[in-house]
């Protein structure tokens, strides 16, 4: 499942930071970062299931939002750069 995950978090506080840095690193465990806030993922099922959950754990749902969205498998495969990028092996390793 290829999968699109974007995040706002409020940082207004040090709480707010803190959340920022977990959620930050509960995506870098799943997918690859490229840009600040969002990250492109390809995961199982259950992985989707578990990210959510561990999502859901980390913001505070009256200040925070994150969008997943689910793209059409092989999606992430068909993706046009413009401008600096690098290229990202997403169904290769992932390594943390």
């Amino acid at each position: 499942m290829d999968l699109l995950v974007t995040y706002d978090v409020d940082t207004t506080t040090r709480a707010g930071q803190r959340r920022l840095r977990r959620v930050a690193k509960i995506c870098e465990g799943y997918g690859q970062r490229v840009q600040y806030s969002v990250f492109e993922v390809v995961c199982s099922d259950i992985e989707r299931l578990k990210l959510t959950a561990a999502l859901t754990d980390a913001i505070s749902t009256e200040t925070d939002n994150i969008r997943i969205y689910k793209l059409p498998q092989g999606a992430l495969d068909n993706v046009e750069h413009l401008g600096i990028t690098t290229h990202l092996d997403h169904r290769g390793p992932l390594v943390i």
